[in-house]
């Protein structure tokens, strides 16, 4: 099988740092797969909160950058040494992160071992959206070793990581409890949440106390107040903030901030899950490519129940 790949594409290219609106297309040269990669012909690109803290911040690759990291699409040319891989798969991953964004693109390379074969009953965009986000939740209960029978807390369980991570450790016998603001609360107990506090109404340390483990992903001070809850020996892990661990020491519990890594491995665990029926992705709006800028500025919002998705067509 082999599809006919143009010279050039349209990609969107970051020029310098600053709002949604130096987010602009342009064209460039369709890539070779070198040792080890693979083409992919893109048709979803999943939108995180580093995508918008990058283009306002950095750090930046060189520029003109191409952000992005959450990858689905076709394979339409394999490099030397990849086995796994054929001209015409659907696959999806996460591009190296965070050194190697570029999935604002028609076509990107990927890592043959950062992505993996797409579940047919599975769409592009769902699938783009379980990447960094689904990853970084099974990474994040995988370092507390969270088990079945276990109290855990997940802070933002609406959110793009939060409504993985309440899946996950539903699925690993957990007991779940999450935060959520009052509209969001039926959303998260739909995913599995065995209890839901509504954060505004009260402070979630008056609500809850002795728990096995934290999820923080929310950042600021909630992860000082999350070491609050834990019980002796339990563990807190958090996404957004590095934890005080003096003050955890003090209180004899586990904390540490994790980055989120490229897994085959980890692609296949949600695989296997999503198959299962045990997991799955809200994509609240998806964009075209080319109206970046305004899924940016929705992503910018805060107020994103689940995932948004760019496709490419």
């Amino acid at each position: 099988m082999s599809t006919a790949i143009p010279e050039t594409m349209t990609v969107i290219e970051l020029a310098q740092p600053g709002g949604p609106e130096v987010l602009r297309p342009a064209a460039r040269p369709v890539p070779t797969p070198g040792l080890g990669e693979v083409l992919v012909r893109v048709r979803a690109v999943s939108i995180n909160p580093v995508d918008t803290k990058v283009r306002r911040n950095g750090p930046l690759p060189t520029l003109p950058a191409v952000l992005g990291w959450d990858v689905s699409g076709e394979v339409v040319a394999v490099g030397p040494f990849v086995n796994e891989f054929a001209v015409g798969d659907e696959v999806f991953g996460m591009l190296a992160f965070p050194e190697q964004p570029g999935a604002y693109a028609e076509y990107v390379l990927a890592r043959a071992g950062d992505i993996t074969i797409k579940p047919a009953a599975l769409s592009h965009e769902d699938a783009a959206a379980m990447t960094l986000a689904a990853l970084t939740a099974e990474q994040a209960l995988e370092k507390m070793d969270l088990r079945a029978g276990q109290r855990i807390l997940i802070h933002a369980g609406a959110g793009g990581v939060g409504h993985y991570a309440v899946q996950l450790a539903r699925a690993r016998g957990a007991h779940v409890i999450a935060t959520a603001s009052a509209h969001n609360m039926d959303f998260v107990r739909s995913l599995g949440a065995d209890e839901v506090i509504d954060y505004r109404a009260r402070p979630f340390e008056e609500q809850v106390q002795g728990l096995d483990a934290v999820l923080d992903t929310v950042g600021g001070d909630t992860a000082t107040r999350s070491l609050e809850v834990l019980r002796p020996g339990g563990w807190l892990v958090c996404i957004a903030a590095q934890p005080d661990a003096a003050r955890a020491q003090a209180l004899g519990v586990h904390a540490a901030r994790i980055l989120v890594y490229p897994s085959r491995a980890g692609l296949n665990t949600l695989v296997k899950l999503v198959e299962a029926g045990a997991l799955r992705s809200h994509v609240s709006r998806t964009f075209p490519l080319a109206q970046v800028a305004d899924a940016h500025r929705a992503q910018e919002t805060g107020r994103t129940v689940g995932k948004l998705v760019l496709t490419v067509p």
